[in-house]
């Protein structure tokens, strides 16, 4: 049995799939995947839970599964998040600095950030994360801290990131009716980006989309912070909709179709190709054009990026992209689909594998466990700055312990 201050889990509770990743932490602050359990999940949609009661049971057997890997008692998670209602944007807090020496303070930093913090959001909204990425004193920009610079104004951006609170909290309460307690709520897109991106590619600039079942998150990392996400409640399993509803079978036989045949382009040996659609029984009973349905999935797809292109544009960032697009999640595993991504984004775009994380290479390979890997990396970060603050705040009290014992 590992100890259970170094085991760290991600739960990802997705439309396909709920998936539980266990993390046992390194002292030079790596992490190794010990453990992965899973289950279908038949009670979400588009990200978000609709059947609590099938979700409780698919969740007992995802993380039952992942103890019996890792040799390990799981009884707290760090929890992805995504769904339709949740959105991210930057925003600017300014602080004037009030000191007579105008000497930059660590709490004028903290007055700067909490004044970043303080949004305006709809009252059923509440904020998940809210990201720093520059500092400015003066109007000049600082990478690292301001603290000890003289200015007489800071400002400091922030990407923040927020939800749907209701949302957020059934999702908690589900999680804890199966006695697991839930150490931070975050969302999937960042999460899977933490996965995936090396230093270097968030320096220099790079976009993950993470196509899922029923929704895709996309983020852009540049100059080491987030500067944009967004979530779009499309995923793969609007693809076999179009497919089922163009060829008029079944979605099971369309998903089938999707795996067996499918393209993101229409392919040139696909014109006059024709696949027959068999009963259980195996008679025929529909014959499907393969270039029909490419069509339909090149369609689709094309519309998907444009979108987040589209969006991308708007924010002025698609020249910070210099490390290129990388794909991932469930739907990403599509014939062409870099290619058509390279298309429509006019750039490098690779599939992208975690980075950074050791251990069950089955499971770092695979692009539908991007999500929970990078939460149990995410975990991993916040319980090495926790050990780094307990650790300075306790050097602090032996230090003052032998102050007052002198005096």
């Amino acid at each position: 049995m590992f100890n259970d201050d170094n085991i760290v889990v991600g739960l990802e509770i997705g439309t396909h799939k709920i998936c539980a990743a266990v993390g046992e932490m390194n002292e030079d602050g790596g992490v190794n995947i010990i453990g992965l359990g899973q289950a279908k999940s038949n009670g979400v949609r588009k990200g978000e839970i609709c059947d609590p009661e099938k979700v409780e049971l698919e969740l007992r057997t995802a993380i039952d599964e992942a103890e019996q890997m890792a040799n390990a008692e799981i009884s707290n998670v760090f929890l992805g998040v995504t769904g339709g209602h949740v959105r991210g944007f930057n925003n600017r807090g300014n602080h004037t600095v009030l000191s007579s020496e105008h000497e930059i303070s660590e709490d004028d930093v903290q007055d700067v950030i909490r004044n970043a913090k303080a949004i305006n959001l709809a009252a059923e909204d509440t904020v998940i994360h809210a990201v720093r990425q520059h500092f400015y004193v003066d109007g000049l920009e600082f990478l690292a801290s301001p603290i000890g610079i003289c200015g007489s104004q800071l400002a400091v951006d922030m990407h923040v990131i927020h939800g749907k609170a209701t949302r957020f909290q059934n999702t908690i309460r589900l999680v804890r009716t199966t006695q697991l307690e839930v150490n931070e709520i975050v969302f999937n897109g960042l999460a899977t980006a933490l996965a995936l991106l090396t230093a270097e590619q968030k320096e220099i600039g790079a976009l993950v989309i993470d196509i899922g079942a029923g929704t895709t998150e996309y983020v852009v990392y540049a100059d080491n912070a987030i500067r944009f996400s967004g979530v779009l409640a499309v995923g793969g399993d609007h693809i076999s909709n179009d497919i089922a509803f163009g060829a008029k079978i079944s979605l099971s036989r369309a998903e089938q179709l999707k795996r067996e045949h499918g393209s993101a382009l229409v392919r040139t040996d696909a014109k006059g190709q024709v696949i027959n659609v068999t009963s259980d029984v195996g008679h025929v009973i529909k014959s499907v054009n393969v270039e029909h349905l490419q069509r339909i999935m090149h369609l689709r797809l094309e519309e998907l990026f444009q979108i987040i292109l589209g969006e991308l544009e708007k924010a002025g960032l698609t020249h910070y992209l210099r490390a290129g697009i990388f794909l991932t999640g469930g739907g990403s595993r599509v014939a062409n689909l870099e290619h058509l991504a390279e298309r429509v984004f006019q750039m490098n775009v690779t599939h992208a594998h975690t980075a950074g994380v050791g251990g069950i290479t089955s499971a770092l390979d695979q692009p539908e466990f991007a999500t929970a890997i990078g939460l149990v990396k995410y975990g991993s970060m916040k319980q090495h700055q926790r050990a780094a603050h307990h650790g300075l705040s306790a050097k602090f009290q032996n230090i003052v312990g032998r102050f007052w014992r002198r005096g």
